[in-house]
């Protein structure tokens, strides 16, 4: 004798198609996290009273940031301390991407240096989980390396009196320095 089919309740059906719409939200967002942010500019224009009604004003555009003079020729890792900023720059000198960063408490002197060591993901001085660590220098007795926090955050401030030698930066600047960064890379630090 047949068994009749039991059918599922419809708030199980809700259930099942809601928590399956929200995974894939979720999952939408940290795919867009972890994509290019387009870059906001605070530029207004305003048409002329003669502007035609069908003229679109055109943005400008900020140009970026002009590798710094005497950082040398080739491929490298520029690092501007008045600027915070740092470029990668090819074999052409052309500058690759470039972007802000937040510097330690213990600057490196300006010169050149080479990447020394890497690793992947470590706890930070500061107690912070990060990745991408790559090692250029060290001064009085503090390692200096560029690195991203995993969580994406700021680093946090230091406490009075510690030394911190970390140059961190967004998620995805550290993901394409640690990709540019290889072992033996010419680190140049600029004023």
């Amino acid at each position: 004798m047949p068994v009749p089919a039991r059918r599922l309740p419809s708030w199980a059906w809700v259930s099942g198609l809601t928590v399956g719409a929200i995974a894939a939200v979720v999952v939408l967002t940290v795919q867009a996290e972890q994509g290019p942010r387009p870059a906001a500019t605070a530029t207004a224009t305003r048409p002329s009273p003669s502007a035609s009604a069908s003229a679109a004003p055109t943005p400008s555009k900020p140009a970026p940031a002009a590798v710094p003079d005497g950082s040398g020729t080739g491929r490298r890792i520029v690092y501007s301390l008045g600027e915070r900023r740092v470029w990668l720059v090819d074999a052409s000198d052309s500058p690759r991407r470039t972007f802000t960063v937040w510097p330690g408490t213990v600057d490196p002197d300006p010169g050149t240096y080479t990447v020394g060591t890497r690793t992947d993901a470590t706890t930070g001085s500061d107690g912070v989980e990060i990745e991408h660590v790559v090692y250029f220098a060290a001064k009085s007795g503090v390692n200096i390396a560029f690195s991203a926090a995993v969580d994406g955050s700021s680093p946090p401030p230091a406490a009075a009196g510690t030394q911190t030698g970390g140059i961190r930066m967004k998620s995805a600047d550290g993901s394409a320095l640690w990709t540019f960064g290889t072992a033996g890379t010419k680190v140049t630090v600029v004023k």
